[in-house]
């Protein structure tokens, strides 16, 4: 059985392919088309999955879909009551999903598949929410666990407190809408002067370099009620009775601004984007950092006192907080945390598949699935053949020449660019699609931004280590496949890892172990038998763009960049007047000066 899964016509969009329980492949359609958080119809990451899978459209059983356009009729007329913008709204969604219901239609027209008469797979709806959860239950290790969902909004709903147990899943509490901790976050983002879709990681960043002075006015803005839920304070939001304005008829989504005048007269100006950032804005995003904790904090109560599990899964965008995540251990009662590689709303085209399958047709689990990487790779013959058809110059090594190539370069202040097997599912890179820089440098925040990054100076970069050796440098030992995490780094180790601690002591750690990216394993091993630590910096292999998805992508991205050498497969590229010390002098990389971009 093959089951198509799909987030469409929203932000994040993506595909997957399910066969018999077992995932195939998944991609987001941002790493195809290069358009950051593309929300239309996932066509590019559709005709990927069928040509992994080896099959047709036709040869789908079921189509899946991340919504559920009937979900919560009655709960949005009875709020859109008296409330003519909003009806208007709704009437504009409405139309929306007469597009979505014949999403399988429009998917046909774009594959030219031929009217034959055979009948169209079966379309799925799974509401946004159970989806997210799915996404995460599913791939976790636990046979039961509570499962928590939070996020801006899906379905009318921005919160799902569920339980999950073997195949099945329970739904037990849900937060509606306009109440979201994503909106919260989203509205703070805004008002701290950070407007594109997706910013919210800024604010989280920016709040290790302020003190939280500001909780007691933010608590009137987002209200933790007795049950540990919450509400929101209308007075600061502009969208409670006119409704919020998404667009993203451009295929990247674009939210309007959500703060009300109320807001700025109790919080002050505006930050406007491009003006300084003063310590004001940091102790109000290090305030919505904690505030935010507070809630989620209450949330994972909530759902363990009427589960009494020891265990959480966690999704939906708000999961993407890592510094809450690395927090949440030792402020609740729970004992152990699983947050998947893909928690934002790509995850839920996996979600939603995985639901339906497990829950509906009541079929077992599939357990230890490796699920960060799932999309596109390229064997060493692909990578030479674009690498001849573009005249650049390459060398080959086998892998032991290959590792202590780009361990000496590393240890030379090299920037290195590391592409290997198959792209990562989800906002991280772990370890097929990075950059790579030795974390001992006290200077390398400035060596990636000077030659690559030109990011704000306030986001820091992750540590990838040694599975092994977690307990050596972090306070808390523990999993964190995939970068969902931010730990304390121990107060003797920080000085010997400068470039991965950020200015609070902590790191936002990828543990890598041979079960969970043997390549990645072997070349970090191979830095710490020459340099005694064993990690290295880990930052995605992109420039401010979608990470790089294939040799045509990264090419790119090492020409226009000032990054010293590219790793594709087995594959060398180095860049002249690379570092007497490590160039290889048989290597001529002249015909290289003099080329831009690929076209």
């Amino acid at each position: 059985m093959f089951i198509l899964g799909l987030n469409a016509y929203h932000g994040d969009s993506s595909a997957c392919l399910v066969k018999d329980g077992k995932l195939i492949a998944a991609i987001e359609e941002e790493r195809i088309n290069r358009i950051k958080h593309w929300a239309g119809l996932p066509i590019e990451s559709i005709k990927f999955c069928l040509k992994e899978a080896n099959i047709s459209i036709e040869e789908v059983d079921f189509v899946t879909l991340s919504k559920d356009p009937k979900a919560r009729l009655f709960d949005k007329l009875r709020y859109a009551v008296n409330k003519p913008q909003i009806l208007f709204s709704l009437k504009k969604r409405a139309s929306n999903s007469i597009q979505i219901n014949n999403i399988i239609s429009h998917i046909y027209e774009q594959l030219k598949v031929p009217d034959t008469g055979k009948p169209f797979p079966k379309l799925k709806f799974v509401e946004h929410h159970r989806s997210h959860n799915a996404s995460a239950f599913y791939i976790s290790p636990f046979e039961e666990s509570a499962l928590l969902s939070i996020d801006g909004m899906g379905d009318f709903n921005s919160t799902m407190l569920a339980y999950g147990r073997s195949h099945k899943i329970k739904v037990l509490d849900n937060i509606k809408y306009p109440h979201s901790l994503g909106f919260f976050y989203t509205m703070m983002t805004q008002y701290l002067g950070f407007h594109n879709y997706g910013d919210e990681y800024k604010v989280m960043g920016l709040s290790s370099y302020g003190s939280p002075d500001y909780c007691l006015e933010l608590r009137k803005i987002i209200v933790q009620k007795s049950d540990d839920s919450f509400k929101l304070n209308s007075n600061y939001f502009n969208f409670f009775d006119s409704g919020l304005k998404m667009d993203w008829e451009k295929g990247s989504p674009v939210i309007e601004s959500m703060y009300s005048s109320y807001l700025i007269k109790k919080l002050g100006p505006l930050r406007l984007p491009g003006e300084p950032i003063t310590q004001y804005h940091k102790d109000i995003a290090a305030s919505v950092q904690k505030v935010t904790e507070e809630i989620i904090f209450g949330l994972c109560q909530k759902i363990h006192k009427r589960t009494q599990s020891e265990n959480l899964c966690l999704s939906g965008g708000v999961a993407q907080n890592s510094v809450a995540n690395g927090k949440i251990i030792a402020n609740t009662s729970f004992k152990n945390l699983f947050v998947s590689p893909a928690c934002h709303d790509a995850g839920t085209s996996i979600g939603s598949s995985l639901y339906f399958y497990h829950n509906d047709l009541k079929n077992k689990r599939i357990y230890n699935q490796n699920w960060a990487y799932t999309g596109a790779s390229f064997d060493n013959e692909a990578i030479k053949s674009f690498l001849r058809s573009k005249k650049i110059n390459f060398r080959e090594y086998p892998d032991e020449i290959l590792f202590e190539t780009v361990v000496n370069a590393l240890t030379n202040k090299c920037v290195v660019g590391w592409f290997q097997g198959k792209t990562e599912f989800g906002p991280r890179a772990l370890g097929n699609r990075s950059i790579l820089v030795d974390p001992r440098r006290t200077d390398a925040k400035e060596l990636l931004n000077e030659k690559i990054k030109r990011r704000e100076d306030f986001r820091p970069f992750a540590p990838s280590i040694l599975r092994e050796h977690v307990h050596d440098f972090f306070v808390q030992d523990g999993e964190s496949m995939y970068m969902e995490k931010v730990l304390q780094i121990k107060h003797q180790k920080r000085d010997l890892i400068p470039a991965v601690t950020h200015i609070d002591g902590t790191g936002r750690l990828q543990t890598v172990s041979p079960e969970s990216n043997l390549r990645f394993y072997n070349l970090i091993h191979a830095f710490y038998r020459k340099t005694g630590i064993p990690m290295l910096l880990n930052t995605s292999f992109n420039e401010n763009e979608p990470i790089v998805n294939s040799p045509e992508n990264a090419l790119n991205c090492f020409l226009r960049t000032k990054m010293d050498l590219m790793v594709m497969g087995n594959i060398i590229i180095q860049r002249p007047g690379l570092n007497p010390e490590i160039q290889d002098s048989n290597f001529n990389t002249a015909k290289m000066a003099n080329l831009s971009q690929v076209d």
